[in-house]
């Protein structure tokens, strides 16, 4: 009996509609070991369309089309382009590795797994990554998360290569630098460490001697950290309104409904701390939110397993917050 295809990474891209016009529209992708299905809803049976992965190439960042960012262009062996737009950096190049992971498997007739460097690297049976990375998140021990800025942008909530090999001197969990490189390399590439910019990115891409930098201006984050990066120098003379003060702590695209129609459309949401805001925009265009919600004394509470009257009356008192 043939083998389902394994599901990958799945979740909502901005998909551009054809080749004649310039139209954009979000869409639930599912990344599968041999290609790209999408489709109209999350709910759908059937995919809208699919890309298979042999033979293809991806090519990002995707320049194409101006002020549009995160955009990843996937060609199909026909050479037909297909066009999709992350909602944030992080978002976007980690579907473009796995893209990258899947077709080099295909290529090889392998197996998709994403690369595992204990082997490579000979890593001791005795180190754990897991509890290893614990540790470093912790708020009182840990590795302190930063405001760093470089090239007149500001990376919120991460820390530099040096940083990260003080540490593991520091904690007795390597003996040396050179032993530290190997390890932050190994955690580099299981995922427990993530390339914050330029440099450190092109570490990670095979283009250094080592995928791990122990450098001042080499960045990484933790990824579940809320990292975000802000071309907005301190230097610069901008003034923002209140509620776009706050550190960015979290952004993607979720389903939302309506204040009238009661229909439900994909939004992409900015949640901010600092002060607390969550704001929505449309995630095929515009960089003005469509609406935003103030965070202080509301009461967060899941609906799915409310009876449906008192779900309608809860919905109605968290819309009638929005502004």
């Amino acid at each position: 009996m043939e083998r389902e295809p394994m599901r990958i990474r799945e979740g909502y891209l901005v998909k551009k509609q054809g080749s004649m016009f310039n139209t954009w529209k979000p869409m639930w992708v599912v990344l599968l070991e041999d290609g790209i299905e999408f489709y109209k809803r999350k709910a759908d049976n059937s995919p809208k369309g699919m890309v298979p992965l042999k033979g293809s190439s991806i090519n990002s960042p995707c320049q194409d089309f101006g002020k549009r960012m995160f955009v990843f262009k996937l060609t199909a062996a026909k050479q037909q382009d297909h066009f999709f737009q992350a909602a944030y950096l992080e978002e976007r190049d980690a579907w473009v590795r796995d893209i990258k992971r899947a077709i080099h498997c295909i290529d090889g007739g392998q197996r998709f797994a994403r690369k595992s460097t204990r082997k490579s690297i000979r890593l001791p049976e005795t180190i754990n990554l897991s509890a290893l990375y614990l540790s470093m998140k912790d708020p009182e021990k840990g590795i302190k998360e930063l405001k760093l800025e470089k090239d007149k942008k500001v990376y919120n909530h991460c820390f530099t290569g040096t940083t990260v090999i003080d540490w593991l001197v520091s904690s007795n969990s390597i003996r040396n630098r050179k032993e530290g490189l190997m390890l932050a390399s190994s955690l580099l590439s299981e995922g427990y460490l993530q390339p914050a910019e330029d440099t450190s990115k092109a570490a990670a891409e095979g283009l250094s001697d080592t995928p791990f930098l122990d450098l001042s201006d080499a960045y990484y984050y933790f990824p579940d950290s809320g990292f975000f990066c802000d071309g907005n120098s301190s230097d610069d003379d901008v003034v923002l309104k209140e509620e776009f003060r706050g550190i960015v702590v979290k952004q993607g695209c979720l389903l939302k409904q309506g204040h009238r129609r009661k229909n439900w459309k994909v939004r992409k949401f900015v949640l901010r701390e600092d002060p607390a805001y969550l704001h929505y925009y449309d995630p095929a265009g515009g960089e003005e939110p469509l609406g935003a919600i103030h965070l202080r004394g509301c009461v967060v509470t899941a609906v799915e397993d409310m009876p449906d009257f008192v779900r309608r009356r809860l919905v109605k008192r968290l819309t009638s917050s929005l502004h």
